[in-house]
């Protein structure tokens, strides 16, 4: 009788023997599981949530700049043009669309140490080029430097100082603008991915950012005029 009973308390093991231990450590993964996903979705950063977000223009997001945190648009429909040095009196500074000289500032992923006149820039927007500026009161040399990794040797494309911008980075195409602080902001990539040469975005889809014989120099450009616009200033319309 006494074996008969050893065996069958061996055959039914009492609580909390090993699969009460199991069940309980098999909740405390599941539980430590979710604490570590909660802890993910509060720290994560805004790079990780933009890895989801695709900037490539397509038929169904033909301009995915609208996503972009901070974007201001304006829309601009193809405008007058001016020769110098007659002025135009842009309603934004940096402008991003509008009345424009004749001549487009070269735009083949040039860093123009300078300021440059901001009529030609505003041509090389309609041209589907991206206008980096910046405050060169606000950057280091190794900011800049930064910054015009993103333009160097990339088509369609221009950088250059602008005084008295009000932010330490702003980026322009035709009809939208990104101030920002940082130049290593992800944005600035976005914006680029974006808006270089959107067909959808700008009024003359195909048209060259390459230097014309006769017109814009960019080895002596024209410089940038920090003095109002005159009575006499072309309206941004064009009109």
């Amino acid at each position: 009788m006494t074996n008969d009973r050893s065996e069958s308390l061996q055959s039914h093991p009492k609580p909390g023997g090993p699969r009460r231990r199991l069940s309980w450590l098999v909740v405390a993964v599941v539980a430590v599981a979710a604490v570590a996903v909660g802890v993910y979705a509060l720290t994560a950063g805004p790079d990780d949530a933009h890895e989801a977000h695709d900037f490539t223009p397509s038929a169904d997001n033909p301009d995915p700049s609208l996503g972009i945190e901070g974007i201001v648009t304006v829309d601009y429909p193809p405008a007058d043009h001016v020769q110098a040095p007659q002025r135009v009196a842009y309603d934004q500074s940096p402008p991003f669309g509008g009345a424009h000289d004749q001549y487009w500032a070269t735009c083949t992923g040039i860093v123009y140490p300078e300021a440059i006149r901001t009529e030609n820039a505003v041509h090389s927007l309609e041209h589907g080029a991206v206008w980096v500026t910046y405050d060169p009161d606000r950057l280091s040399a190794d900011d800049i430097t930064a910054l015009a990794a993103h333009v160097e040797g990339e088509p369609y494309t221009l950088m250059s100082p602008y005084p008295g911008l009000g932010s330490a980075v702003s980026l322009q195409s035709w009809g939208h603008q990104l101030r920002l602080d940082d130049v290593r902001d992800q944005r600035i990539a976005d914006f680029l991915l974006a808006l270089r040469q959107n067909p959808n975005t700008y009024p003359e889809p195909g048209a060259t950012c390459s230097t014309v014989r006769g017109g814009f120099d960019p080895a002596d450009p024209p410089p940038f005029d920090p003095s109002a616009p005159g009575a006499d200033a072309v309206p941004v319309n064009g009109n």
